[in-house]
């Protein structure tokens, strides 16, 4: 078990509001059931610092020592604000059969109701379940089990904030059992450029906008994620920028919705889905605009020309 900090961590500071201050031990020891459980566990105090801190050195950090430890699974504890990015990230960089399930708190444990020891309970059974081998990266809360390419954080505080919009969850934690309602094949796993500074931006297509912050991302990035409308709409004073943009950069076409895909020919209009990616623009499918934004930024760091950028989409957006 290796502990990032984040709520399910926390408790009061002298100055208000709570803070990381638990060591993973501490959680371990509030755990109910946990030594009836027959799973051995043992702790790695890797990071102490909030879910909104977490970077990307720390990812591949993680990563690292994962890959150096003998178990037959790996639970991650962290802060909820990122879970949605650290654990796509993780599944695309590791390539382990034992499992990896990242979980945390949506109530921090100074709170009447704090889900953390639930949550950290049914990772490590779904962490030691042989079930769960070759799913990659897996994240655990409320007893439902999601894979983290389609898992995403749906609400600020609810104890039910993770959602898999495109396909549910992959189970359940049903009396401490891990079952299992449908599998995630692996994909293909992208090696980790510890040097990777690719600067990757998410633009978020809104009501009126003029196409004025694209203008200025000429020559200041490595590659941008388009939020777009529903299918993959963006105004029609977009559609310029854009186009200069695709020339420099890869361009990558997603929908800020947060469920479905992206469409491929439906629309035919000035900035619809259609246009965009006769222009270049590179459709993102079912993959939301923030793994979007991690999937482009390893593949930039890696060195990916066109070509392999557009298959590496065409297989993680499906």
């Amino acid at each position: 078990m290796f502990g990032l900090g984040g709520t399910i961590a926390m408790g009061p500071s002298s100055g208000g509001g709570v803070v990381p201050a638990l060591s993973p031990g501490q959680l371990l020891a509030a755990v109910p059931g946990l030594s009836e459980s027959g799973v051995e566990v043992e702790v790695v105090d890797f990071r102490q610092v909030p879910g909104a801190s977490v970077t990307f050195e720390d990812v591949a950090a993680l990563v690292e020592a994962i890959g150096e430890v003998d178990a037959d699974g790996v639970v991650v504890t962290q802060g909820t604000d990122t879970i949605e990015e650290t654990s796509y990230l993780v599944d695309l960089t590791y390539s382990g059969e034992a499992p990896v399930v990242v979980t945390g708190a949506m109530r921090n444990p100074t709170l009447a109701g704090a889900d953390g020891p639930a949550n950290l309970l049914a990772a490590v059974q779904v962490a030691a379940s042989e079930e769960a081998r070759g799913l990659g990266c897996l994240v655990v809360f409320a007893d439902e089990i999601h894979a983290a390419r389609r898992m995403r954080k749906t609400h600020s505080s609810s104890t039910g904030a993770f959602r898999s919009p495109n396909g549910g969850a992959l189970g359940y934690v049903v009396e401490g059992q891990v079952q299992l309602l449908q599998r995630v094949a692996r994909r293909g796993v992208l090696p980790h450029n510890a040097s990777n500074q690719a600067r990757i931006v998410i633009v978020t297509a809104v009501l009126g906008d003029d196409g004025e912050l694209l203008a200025g991302l000429e020559g200041r990035v490595d590659g941008v994620v388009v939020a777009a409308f529903g299918a993959g709409h963006v105004p029609v004073s977009w559609v310029e920028p854009l186009q200069r943009l695709v020339s420099r950069v890869p361009v990558v076409l997603s929908s800020r919705t947060g469920g479905g895909s992206v469409f491929a020919g439906t629309y035919g209009f000035a900035g619809s889905e259609k246009d965009l990616l006769e222009r270049g623009l590179i459709s993102a499918g079912f993959l939301d605009p923030l793994k979007a934004r991690l999937l482009l930024r390893a593949l930039v760091g890696t060195g990916a020309d066109d070509t392999a950028i557009r298959a590496a989409f065409d297989e993680a957006g499906r």
